[in-house]
């Protein structure tokens, strides 16, 4: 089965317009990594991403929360309404967690070299 990103970054970036969102703000209703969002829209990394995260940004943007599967697996999105699992509420909560937690980390990388630097130049001025 093929995969069809470009899909999934156009129905993102339509929605967001009509909603008049930012990017930041998608990334925090949906409690998806800003830096995930923005792969998405931009259509710059083209890997499997998690049902559950595709799932809490279709929700966020009133969609069923298959919507984004489907545009992304060529399909008609399943209509708002249909019933959904219950249980994949919950299981992409976790999984945006676990974006934003991968984030987060990161981040903490990034600072931690920083300091390394500074501690090193301040160790030569001495």
């Amino acid at each position: 089965m093929s995969e069809d990103w470009a899909a999934v970054a156009k129905a993102i970036n339509e929605r967001v317009n009509e909603l008049g969102w930012r990017q930041r703000e998608l990334a925090e209703r949906s409690h998806v990594s800003q830096a995930i969002v923005r792969e998405l829209q931009h259509h710059t990394v083209e890997r499997r991403r998690s049902a559950r995260t595709l799932e809490a940004l279709s929700t966020t943007l009133g969609w069923h929360p298959q919507h984004l599967l489907a545009v992304l697996e060529g399909r008609v999105p399943p209509h708002r309404d249909k019933p959904a699992d219950d249980d994949r509420g919950l299981w992409s909560r976790l999984d945006a967690l676990e974006d934003r937690l991968a984030d987060i980390t990161e981040r903490l990388e990034d600072v931690q070299s920083n300091l390394a630097t500074v501690v090193e130049h301040v160790r030569n001025k001495r």
